[in-house]
């Protein structure tokens, strides 16, 4: 057993005026939302195996907007705070992949398999395998900086994945309150009283918009997903042309 002096020695501890402790890596706040951020993301799934739908599309809905949020603050605040570190700077995008991925994992199964979306969905998780893959041969010789428009391009990403949540959650409780009919069949009987005007929206479709207005903003996003991964590819050529 390590001597009390030789273990402050080797984890010092942080001043009383600190918000963390530093071991290996520092447990600020902004480094403690990345990592709640990364646990959010299985969880999104986790929803629909321990919770019937609709609460399964809610709560995943609810847990992947939070983690979102997460994204913006925890960089607002380590920069604020002056509290950037390596292990955030490593750990931010790890975190923000594996929310994209799982979630468009989960959309794309609950959806049908709509290729509308599969092909937004491809490009988006093929950029992604490809970046990381530079990103790990380059290793610390080569920095490939994430540039603005990957910022904006994880945000559209994150936009639409949440729409596309709420268009799947709005769906299944149409085909509930349908209850077989056809959706002319289910119009008139919401106009005459005999179906739930709350899940049926009035008389709008409600999930056909919700689902529109995601895929538009999914296809948005697969464009900047491509476009920055062609930018990042271009960066790296010079590193990996043969040496003659």
């Amino acid at each position: 057993m390590l001597p009390h002096a030789a273990v402050q020695r080797r984890c010092p501890l942080p001043p009383r005026s600190g918000v963390g402790y530093q071991c290996g890596m520092t447990w600020t706040i902004p480094n403690t939302l990345t990592v709640l951020r990364l646990l959010a993301a299985p969880g999104v799934a986790i929803m629909f195996l321990y919770f019937h739908r609709p609460w399964a599309d809610w709560f995943a809905l609810a847990l992947f907007v939070g983690a979102a949020i997460t994204d913006w603050f925890d960089g607002y605040l380590a920069r604020l705070w002056k509290q950037e570190s390596k292990f955030g700077a490593m750990l931010d995008p790890i975190a923000d992949k594996a929310m994209v991925v799982i979630a468009i994992m989960v959309i794309t199964g609950y959806n049908g398999m709509n290729p509308w979306l599969i092909l937004p969905a491809t490009v988006i998780l093929f950029r992604e395998v490809c970046v990381s893959g530079l990103r790990e041969y380059l290793g610390p010789r080569v920095q490939l900086k994430v540039t603005r428009l990957a910022k904006w391009k994880t945000t559209a990403q994150m936009v639409a994945i949440a729409v596309l949540f709420l268009g799947t959650g709005l769906e299944y409780l149409n085909g509930v309150a349908m209850q077989g009919m056809t959706p002319e069949q289910y119009t008139e009987a919401v106009m005459a009283g005999l179906a739930d005007p709350v899940r049926a929206c009035g008389n709008r479709d409600c999930a056909s918009t919700a689902n529109l207005v995601g895929l538009v903003l999914i296809w948005i996003a697969a464009a900047l997903t491509a476009l920055t991964g062609w930018e990042y590819f271009r960066k790296a050529m010079p590193h990996l042309r043969e040496e003659r």
